[in-house]
């Protein structure tokens, strides 16, 4: 069950693939951030998910939007992951998987969970795409709220 939209999305910190912490509030009344969970870097659908971001990015960011991906592999391996896809958006390492539970990514089977939220400038949760197997709906849902929101 994802978090309930119309709410403040939880603040957290995490390290990139470079070490470097991230934390979401910093793009608080700037941009509107995908925050978008997956299981494992280089495992198939989440190859075919992160690339489907990468392939769309121009758009997230003409909807003034900022795309982050988060699982509990390691920065090395983000940094590893993203180089190997070439990735303009960061990946962050969530290695106890304490921001995966607070967006309730909850796993399945021995999996974290996939889902995907769309978060305003001003830090509230407009939407939650919550599938393990609709790679492309996370981007494609993603992009749809994301032009509501700049009506």
């Amino acid at each position: 069950m994802a978090l309930t939209t119309g709410t403040p999305a939880p603040d957290f910190t995490l390290p990139d693939g470079n070490g470097q912490p991230v934390t979401l509030s910093t793009f608080r009344g700037q941009k509107n951030v995908v925050l978008f969970f997956y299981p494992k870097d280089d495992s198939p659908g989440c190859t075919l998910e992160a690339c489907s971001f990468r392939d769309r990015y121009t758009e997230f960011q003409t909807a003034g939007a900022e795309v982050l991906g988060i699982s509990s592999d390691s920065e090395v391996s983000h940094q590893q992951f993203a180089r190997r896809h070439n990735f303009p958006f960061v990946l962050l390492s969530d290695r106890n998987g304490e921001v995966q539970k607070l967006y309730d990514a909850k796993a399945l089977w021995i999996l974290p969970g996939r889902i995907t939220y769309v978060i305003d400038k001003e830090g509230i949760i407009r939407y939650a795409f919550d599938s393990m197997l609709d790679f492309a709906g996370h981007v494609a849902q993603s992009l749809r709220i994301l032009q509501t929101l700049s009506q």
